[in-house]
C-alpha cells in the first residue's frame, strides 16, 4: 500500500480469524485508536501476530504487509514491527483496561446504574459420551454446565409463531453447582447437560452479567458475543469474581462499549488463573 508522508490515514481493521485474537502494529509508527465495535473511544495510542494464552498448539506465524512511502526506492528494506509475545496475557489485560468510551456531550456513555437482574455464567468445558470418538468421549463447550443444542427451526421464528417444544426459558441465572472456578481442573462429575434453554428478560430491563472462565478439564480463551445488543464492560480481573468486594471497582463513568469481548484465561500456576469479565448490559 502506497502512502504519502505527512498525511493521516484511517484504518478499519477487522479480525476475521473467528476464535483467534490478533496483535497488530506498524513498524516505526504510533496509531491512535478511535473506535471499537463501531463505538467511539477516548483516543489511545496503540502499537499481526496471533494471541493465544491457552496451552494449545496454534499456527504462530506473523502476517506482514508493507506501507511504501511515495518517493522512497523499493530497494530500501522496511523494518519489522515489534509485537508482544503470542502468549503475553499481561499485555492484553493491561491494554484492554485502558479502553474507555469517548463519553462526550455528543457521544455520551449512558451507563444504567439501577440493575434489575444479576446473572453469573461460568464458561468452560465438559465431557460427553461419543460412540464414534476414539476415546469414547468428546469435549463440549458450556455455559453454567449446559451445552447448547441447535434447534431445527429458528429461535426467533419459534418465539414469533409461539411454536411449542422448540426451546425452554429456564436457563439458570447462576451455576447449578458452585465450585472453585479457578482451582485445579476437576476430574470427576464432568457430565454436561444438554438443551435449548434461554433466559427471558423484561423489556427495557438492565442486566448485570458476570462471566467467569473456569479450569474445567483444560483452560482456553473464549470470545463472547451478545447478538443484537451492545454492552458496557464495567470490570475485569483475574481469579474468582467476588460479588461483595468487586463491584466497588466497577467503572460506571466511561466503560468501553462492545458487542464482542474475549474472556481470557489469565496467568498463574499450575494451570492459569481465569479472568472474570463483568458486563453491564442494557436490553431494550
Amino acid at each position: 500500500m502506497e502512502v504519502a508522508s505527512g498525511k493521516t490515514y484511517l484504518l478499519r481493521i477487522i479480525n476475521a480469524a473467528l476464535n483467534d485474537d490478533l496483535f497488530f502494529a506498524i513498524s516505526g509508527h504510533n496509531m491512535m485508536l478511535v473506535e471499537v465495535d463501531a463505538v467511539y473511544t477516548k483516543p489511545y495510542f496503540m502499537a499481526a501476530r496471533p494471541f493465544m494464552d491457552a496451552p494449545l498448539p496454534v499456527e504462530n506465524k506473523t502476517a506482514t504487509a508493507i506501507l511504501q512511502y511515495k518517493g522512497i526506492p523499493s530497494i530500501v528494506l522496511p523494518s519489522r514491527p515489534q509485537l508482544p509475545a503470542s502468549n503475553d496475557t499481561d499485555f492484553v489485560l493491561s491494554y484492554n483496561k485502558k479502553l474507555r468510551s469517548l463519553n462526550s456531550a455528543k457521544f455520551p456513555a449512558i451507563v444504567p446504574l439501577k440493575v434489575d437482574r444479576k446473572l453469573s455464567y461460568t464458561v468452560g468445558f465438559g465431557k460427553d459420551l461419543c460412540t464414534t470418538c476414539v476415546e469414547g468421549t468428546r469435549l463440549l463447550a458450556s455455559l453454567n454446565n449446559i451445552s447448547f443444542v441447535m434447534p431445527k427451526m429458528g429461535l426467533l421464528q419459534a418465539h414469533y409463531f409461539n411454536t411449542k417444544r422448540v426451546f425452554r426459558i429456564d436457563f439458570p441465572d447462576k451455576p447449578p453447582k458452585p465450585f472453585n472456578d479457578t482451582g485445579a481442573p476437576l476430574t470427576a462429575d464432568l457430565g454436561t447437560a444438554h438443551g435449548t434453554r434461554l433466559s427471558k428478560f423484561a423489556f427495557n430491563s438492565t442486566v448485570e452479567l458476570a462471566l467467569q472462565d473456569t479450569n474445567l478439564l483444560k483452560v482456553e480463551s473464549h470470545p463472547f458475543h451478545f447478538h443484537g445488543c451492545n454492552f458496557f464492560v464495567i470490570g475485569t480481573g483475574i481469579g474468582n469474581f467476588d460479588p461483595v468486594k468487586d463491584p466497588s471497582k466497577f467503572n460506571l463513568v466511561d466503560p468501553i462499549e462492545r458487542n464482542t469481548v474475549g474472556i481470557l484465561l489469565g496467568v498463574g500456576p499450575p494451570f492459569g488463573l481465569e479472568q472474570t469479565i463483568q458486563l453491564l448490559i442494557m436490553l431494550a
